[in-house]
């Protein structure tokens, strides 16, 4: 039978705690190194000291990969809980909003994302999710506040507004094969591998961030008992930054990394509500959906003068991506619960369609036709080809939809 792992002996702590009182880091590491292992974990105080005076030292060097490697190993055989986590809101955002710039900043925020991520999968498996750090730090019920700082560190590492990002740019290229991994990687452990973390130059330093971010808002969605409700809190705090967002391109980055379905499709809702001549009290469904086609104008914020008919592209593209989050939410049951939905695939219940998802073909097709003699009369001829190519993907996108 396997033992209860413990404390590492007191003997082998006085030794690190000699190196910690001398500031001999490279010690605290290889003795920690050494006496880490599947049986023995350090206190809660070595691991802050290491996040504290290691990583978010401001300095340079191997020292900040190896802090970061040890991290990680502790937390890969002992992972986190509210009772051991080694750093606290107050020390995030510090570190996030810090002028100063310490360059381990991107690694502790990796670690806190990979913190966070196992002990909530974790207590999910147990279905006591009102037990994880999340809870503690990322709930809509409870902290509401951190939540909106994560919407608001989002927002400037998206612009690039009042976002802290490297002063150096890096002095040799990273290998092609590892920013493949970066991209394409979910896991929190990937997004930013050592060798590039705090040397990428600062685009792909504020894509890590933006990413990162993003599964924190995802887990605050799903950490209380109502996603939908959270989700509905969150994407108002979103959505007068979303409005006031310059360029598309930043809007498209904000919208396409979300990694929460259920949020993206409120903030879509609320986008085009916003936008419709007059607003429909329908509930989210393919008929509104439909309808905010028809109904719909562009009054997003430009930076430039740019072409009306590229507004209207930026518009259909953005239905296009609620249609398909909308799909999502319902196949899912993402407006359930954690545990429900566990239960619901269980059990492959159907999913819950409404009145106003019994759309036909010819509603689907009278609705193009109407919006076409709308672009017709707005834009003028010649006709913008990409915007009957992104009529048609919509059109066959609803198509697709309403036959399953």
């Amino acid at each position: 039978m396997q033992q209860k792992p413990e404390l590492i002996p007191s003997g082998k702590l006085s030794m690190v705690r000699t190196t910690m009182e001398e500031n001999f880091q490279e010690g605290t590491l290889h003795f920690l190194s050494e006496f880490v292992s599947r049986q023995h974990y350090p206190p809660r105080e070595i691991i802050s000291h290491l996040i504290r005076q290691i990583l978010l030292n401001p300095q340079q060097g191997e020292i900040l990969k190896d802090t970061y490697m040890l991290l990680m190993k502790i937390q890969m055989l002992h992972p986190a809980n509210t009772a051991t986590v080694g750093w606290d809101w107050t020390l995030l955002k510090y570190i996030m909003e810090d002028q100063e710039k310490p360059p381990g900043r991107l690694l502790f925020l990796q670690y806190v994302v990979q913190t966070l991520e196992d002990d909530f999968q974790q207590n999910l498996r147990l279905r006591l999710l009102q037990k994880s750090i999340a809870k503690k730090v990322l709930s809509c019920d409870t902290c509401f506040n951190n939540v909106k700082e994560v919407v608001e560190w989002l927002v400037a590492a998206v612009t690039g507004v009042g976002f802290c990002q490297p002063q150096e740019q890096p002095q040799e290229t990273t290998s092609s094969s590892a920013e493949a991994r970066a991209e394409h990687s979910s896991s929190a452990l990937q997004l930013a591998s050592t060798d590039q973390a705090e040397v990428a130059p600062p685009a792909c330093f504020a894509q890590k961030v933006v990413l990162l971010l993003q599964r924190m808002l995802s887990i605050a969605v799903e950490v209380d008992k109502s996603p939908n409700c959270s989700s509905c809190k969150i994407a108002d705090v979103i959505f007068p930054f979303i409005l006031n967002i310059p360029l598309r391109s930043q809007r498209e980055a904000f919208l396409n990394t979300m990694e929460s379905q259920l949020l993206r499709c409120k903030l879509l809702e609320l986008l085009f509500q916003h936008s419709c001549d007059m607003p429909t009290t329908l509930p989210l469904s393919l008929a509104k959906i439909l309808y905010f086609l028809n109904h719909s104008s562009v009054l997003l914020q430009y930076q430039d003068e740019t072409p009306t008919w590229q507004r209207w592209d930026e518009m259909l593209q953005y239905l296009s991506l609620l249609l398909m989050s909308y799909q999502n939410v319902i196949l899912d049951h993402l407006r359930s619960s954690l545990i429900d939905r566990m239960d619901l695939i269980i059990q492959k219940a159907k999913p819950k369609l409404q009145d106003s998802d019994d759309i036909s073909h010819v509603d689907i097709q009278l609705t193009v036709e109407d919006f076409i003699s709308r672009m017709q009369e707005i834009l003028g001829q010649p006709f913008p080809l990409q915007i009957m190519e992104k009529l048609s993907i919509l059109q066959e996108l609803f198509l697709i939809i309403t036959a399953t």
